[in-house]
């Protein structure tokens, strides 16, 4: 039990890191397009993380062309499992570039900003965390850093991403900058964020994949817990702070999923809190919303990989 809470820790909190244990300045090899690499830059609170901007194949050969945008988190583990500590990666610069040639969806330049230093505390959405009870708030506060004042960054992570990246990004290449084109996706505590940042901006970003979302915001396999009360507690969360956030149904689309195995398979008593819930605030399934469950499938980048079209296929609303 101590070793998978160990490991749950290294998951929420680093995963993937470099096999330099530090990519800043690496530049993935890709299989098709090319990257463009912004090292080191300063996100504040959240602090110094790079950016690689990923041009699909028909991006220089498309002069006139331009093309929408996919924002990621943990970017170095997109491209290159060179990169990676799992020595896994999901591979968009393959995925991409198959599912354009069978026209299932346009080509998108894909934006992957760099994990923060402290992961766990700085894509949890910390707005939420007023809205939990005295005691998760300290399951909370105590998962990552054990610290009960630790400071929560999301705040400025998604500051750097809006207003620093997404700008830089418009600015320096042929993209459509609207909502409509304009999609954020991430996995695990990156799913988490993947949906706080579209519920915070969601005029910025019009639809969101949140692939293994971490829908307990805190350990889902705490020995002797009541996880089914839990979920019921992180959904009524979730409604209040829905409640506050101009993100809807037809304005913008939301996909979720997780697994059955490792991690992902302690995830079902939340999910089936919060899916209703959603179902009630008028996500229901069609265009707008997706939630699938994996049978079989781990927490981890071989996993996402393997189902990436999905996802992938959902954000496209205008696909050829």
């Amino acid at each position: 039990m101590l070793r998978f809470l160990a490991l749950l820790l290294i998951l929420l909190a680093t995963p993937s890191l470099a096999t330099t244990d530090d990519p800043t300045r690496m530049i993935p090899h890709v299989s098709a397009g090319r990257v463009v690499a912004w090292p080191s830059l300063d996100g504040g609170a959240a602090g110094r993380m790079s950016v690689w901007v990923w041009l699909p194949p028909g991006y220089d050969a498309a002069k006139r062309q331009r093309f929408p945008v996919l924002y990621m988190h943990d970017g170095q583990n997109l491209f290159d499992r060179a990169l990676t500590k799992f020595d896994q990666e999901w591979g968009l610069d393959e995925a991409i570039p198959r599912m354009v040639a069978q026209r299932e969806i346009r080509e998108w330049i894909v934006v992957g900003v760099q994990s923060p230093r402290s992961r766990y505390q700085t894509l949890f959405p910390a707005k939420m965390l007023p809205l939990l009870g005295p005691a998760f708030q300290n399951r909370v506060r105590t998962l990552d850093s054990g610290d009960p004042k630790g400071s929560f960054a999301s705040a400025a992570y998604l500051d750097f991403l809006v207003h620093q990246v997404k700008r830089r990004v418009d600015r320096s290449f042929r993209t459509l900058p609207g909502r409509t084109d304009t999609a954020v996706m991430g996995s695990s505590m990156g799913g988490l964020m993947a949906f706080y940042a579209m519920a915070e901006y969601p005029d910025v970003f019009g639809q969101a994949a949140c692939v293994s979302m971490h829908i307990a915001l805190a350990s889902p396999t705490e020995k002797g817990a009541d996880h089914a009360a839990l979920g019921a507690e992180v959904a009524t969360a979730f409604d209040r702070y829905l409640a506050t956030s101009a993100m809807r149904p037809g304005h913008n689309r939301l996909y979720i999923d997780h697994g059955s195995k490792t991690l992902d398979g302690s995830y079902a008593p939340y999910s089936d809190a919060l899916v209703p819930m959603l179902h009630r605030r008028g996500w229901t399934d069609g265009p707008n919303f997706m939630f699938r469950t994996f049978t079989g499938a781990e927490h981890n980048e071989t996993a996402w990989r393997e189902r990436i079209d999905i996802p992938l296929a959902f954000l496209d609303a205008k696909a050829p």
